[in-house]
Formats: structure tokens, sequence, C-alpha cells
């Protein structure tokens, strides 16, 4: 089966953590939004159906029309074997994923506080403030809550979030460390001092070949001033 994935073609955004389970997988897919038209398509698609998507990403498996990330990797996890075999497993790294898309909530607020539709440049004074409580506060309860996960995971020996095998809650933390680490290059300098174990994951997830190959390929998008993690100095903490 050929999947369809519909979300923008100019940034990884939070399309980036279904291209990762895509490509570790080797699916076959479509990222359609990148093809000629395909954001056209991608915006009449959503109209469509008994359950359209309130935004993307979303998926197209067959005759099943799948929206929100998590759902998504929630699909993808269980047939694709990147989640755990149990219902329990399943449901927690379900959770682990849930969690992981409160951080990435959190990190496009550093830069867009007041609202979505402003520019950063209208908001810049909030931004300065929010990423510094963001740095302060809330990088350290998010990672350290994975470090604690990651070390009473005993059969993931440090290296994996659930059970002994990469799931894909491990690939999206992956995506977290490498967005942050373009977002905030001195602030995460300094974290990843503490949490030795989030690192080794995304460490981990780098060295899969599939991830390699396509973290070195043209499909994967670089990190820019449009999507979840953007640069900029000034909010950048050190």
């Amino acid at each position: 089966m050929r999947y369809e994935l519909y979300y923008w073609g100019e940034i990884q955004g939070r399309g980036e953590y279904v291209r990762l389970a895509l490509e570790d997988v080797g699916a076959d897919y479509i990222d359609v939004a990148r093809q000629p038209g395909g954001t056209d398509k991608m915006m009449r698609q959503m109209e469509k159906g008994p359950t359209p998507s309130f935004a993307p990403p979303y998926l197209k498996a067959g005759k099943l029309m799948i929206g929100q990330t998590a759902n998504i990797l929630l699909y993808l996890g269980e047939k694709h074997g990147l989640a755990p075999k149990t219902a329990a497993g399943r449901l927690w790294t379900h959770q682990l994923q849930l969690t992981i898309s409160d951080f990435v909530v959190e990190v496009h607020d550093t830069h867009h506080p007041i609202a979505g539709g402003l520019y950063y440049e209208d908001q810049k004074p909030e931004a300065k403030r929010r990423s510094a409580d963001f740095l302060e506060h809330r990088v350290p309860k998010y990672l350290g809550y994975f470090e604690a996960v990651l070390n009473a995971n005993k059969a993931g020996k440090g290296r994996a979030l659930v059970g002994a095998r990469t799931t894909y809650a491990d690939l999206s933390l992956f995506q977290v460390v490498a967005g942050m680490r373009y977002a905030f290059p001195q602030a995460m300098r300094k974290a990843e001092r503490k949490f030795p174990r989030v690192v080794a994951v995304h460490d981990a997830v780098a060295a899969r070949p599939r991830i390699r190959a396509y973290v070195d390929s043209p499909r994967r998008i670089p990190f820019n001033q449009m999507g979840i993690f953007r640069y900029y100095p000034e909010l950048d903490a050190g």
C-alpha cells in the first residue's frame, strides 16, 4: 500500500514525526504537498469524507483517512512494528507521544506567545520573556521526565523509551532534540549534560540506517524560520 501524507511542503513541523516513522520502516509514501499542485489537493481533501481533519498532517492509508500526528503514529506503530504488541504497551507509547506533542506546542509558543496569526516581530518582547521561562522551567521538566522514563525502562538500556526496541516515541524524541539544538543551541549545550539518556536516544535513532539516509537526503526539509523550531539568537539564553 502506498501512503499519502498530507502536510505543508516547506516545513518539517508536525508532519516530520510522521515522515520519520514512514522512513524508518521503509514505507512507500507520497509527500503530497511537495508535488506539483499538492498543496491545493491537500486543502481540497480536508473538506472531503466522513472524517475530515481540522488541519494537516493527515494520512491516507487505503480507505482510511487519519488525522493528528499522535493518532497517525498510533496507527503506523501497530501496523509496522514501531510499538509494542500489547495493548498496555501501545497505550504507554501513545501517552509518551502525546506528552511530546505538548512539548512541541510549548516550543512553538516561544516565538508566537500571543497569537499564531501575528508575525514574530509583532511579539518579540513577549517572546523573549516566554522563552526565558521555557528554558529555565519547562525544558528541564520535559527532558527530566523523559530521562526518568528512560532510567526506569531497564529493558531499553537507556536507549529506548518503551521496552527493548525502538518505537515511534523514540523517533519523535530524536526530532525534539534535533529541533531544540537548532532553535536553542546555547541552552541545549548546557541542558544536555543533565540528560544523557535523552541524548543517547537521539544518537541511537540518528544511527539507524534508514534514518541516517533520510536525514542526509533532500527528502529531509531543513529546519527554517517558518517551522515550529526556529532560531532567534535573542531567545537563546546560553
